[in-house]
């Protein structure tokens, strides 16, 4: 029963941490950093893409990616909705 409501509150979390939309106050070195990351991306989303090899376009796409980690992980956190808080209450009360 305890790993039933353990994997439930992990997929609670999971879904939780894609909904939520609160910022975060970043370092200014994290706001350089995010700026930097933000005028790239514009300067690929103007690039001309015709020329371009199938490499040099994976290669493009596989920047993009990394620089989307970055950002995600810049703003990330940890957020557990109701549920899962009222599941995690539940357990303590259980086993204490």
């Amino acid at each position: 029963m305890l790993i039933f409501t353990l994997a439930i509150s992990a997929n609670t979390v999971s879904a939780a941490e894609k909904k939520d939309n609160a910022k975060t106050e970043m370092t200014a070195e994290q706001q350089i950093q995010l700026k930097m990351i933000t005028s790239r991306v514009e300067e690929i989303k103007a690039m001309d893409k015709s020329n371009l090899t199938k490499a040099e376009r994976k290669d493009l796409r596989n920047e993009l990616k990394e620089m989307k980690k970055q950002a995600r992980a810049m703003g990330g956190g940890v957020y557990l909705s109701v549920g899962a808080i009222i599941i995690i209450i539940l357990l303590l009360i259980l086993i204490l």
